[in-house]
């Protein structure tokens, strides 16, 4: 092992919406983690694992280096011998599987590089994220870095705007709450960055640019703030409006099987949907008011619960 595990994250609220500057919170995922590792008889997804790192040190050798420079040789050193990043994080999840590998190899190998023992002003929030956002780069062409910088600092993280991020608290759960946030696994591998292609080309259409305006970042904010000050019931009246506005302008991103059970959840109130991450597979996240309600208006499916209220 080298170095500490660095955990899978949720981003509770902003897919698409932080792009264009709409509030986000991300939370840290501790179900699922991974690390650097080297073995004498490594297992097929490790060489696997170990050929992806050999392209992503040839990427970060040509990163710039007035943003961050590494220790090249001694990386280099370790994926020769065949180091891989041994996960369980799952991969095309919406969950951050290439977040935690970034800001593992940061963690290990950069040089001058940020603590989370520092005291984290903004400035360093957002040197970390713009790193970050370089590196991950490599994986799905555009990335905004959070999903790395919540893996790193494992703390949830306020997207206040696009230069405005920080470290924040979140109400302490209630377990024996009956409200919850969940995981719907949709069964399906997504790809971020075909989802993300599709959402630019909708942004050059102004009617699309203004529902995202008008109502998706408004209801997305909305959600924030209740979500932080604890109004549960506020939260659930916005999310049921956020869950409609995706289904009625981002269908391309949910998997066609689920446009029925996503319109059901609104129409019963016993769940409502929301993408996770780019959506187009992976997980769907899921906030009902009564968990046992929606296991059961949901059990062809596999639920995780990820906070209770």
């Amino acid at each position: 092992m080298k170095g500490p595990l660095f955990y899978s994250k949720i981003l509770l609220f902003g897919e698409y919406g932080i792009i264009k500057d709409s509030k986000g919170l991300s939370i840290p995922y501790n179900f699922y983690n991974g690390a650097l590792k080297t073995d004498k008889n490594p297992s097929e997804a490790a060489i696997k694992s170990n050929e992806s790192l050999k392209r992503f040190v040839t990427y970060l050798e040509a990163i710039n280096p007035e943003l961050v420079t590494f220790d090249i040789e001694a990386l280099k050193n370790d994926v020769n011998e065949g180091m891989y990043f041994d996960s369980s994080i799952p991969q095309g999840y919406g969950v951050g599987s290439s977040g935690a590998l970034v800001a593992a190899i940061y963690y290990n190998y950069a040089h001058n590089k940020i603590t989370v023992l520092e005291n984290l002003t903004r400035e360093k929030l957002l040197t970390l994220k713009s790193v970050f956002s370089e590196m991950e780069s490599f994986f799905h062409g555009k990335s905004s870095g959070l999903d790395p910088l919540n893996s790193y600092l494992s703390i949830p993280i306020l997207i206040n705007s696009k230069d405005n991020i920080e470290a924040t608290g979140i109400p302490s759960q209630k377990a024996d709450g009956k409200g919850a946030v969940f995981l719907l696994d949709s069964g399906i591998i997504g790809e971020t960055a075909p989802m993300v292609s599709i959402f630019m080309e909708n942004m050059k259409q102004e009617g699309f640019r203004n529902m995202l305006k008008d109502q998706f970042i408004k209801h997305t904010d909305a959600c924030v703030d209740d979500f932080l000050k604890g109004d549960v019931k506020s939260l659930f009246k916005n999310t049921k409006q956020l869950s409609k506005v995706v289904l009625n302008h981002f269908k391309p991103m949910i998997p066609a099987q689920f446009h029925e059970l996503w319109k059901k959840g609104i129409e019963t109130n016993e769940y409502y949907l929301k993408l996770c991450g780019s959506g187009g597979g992976g997980y769907i996240l899921g906030f009902t008011e009564d968990i046992e309600k929606a296991k059961n208006a949901l059990k062809d499916y596999k639920l995780e619960v990820v906070y209770n209220f």
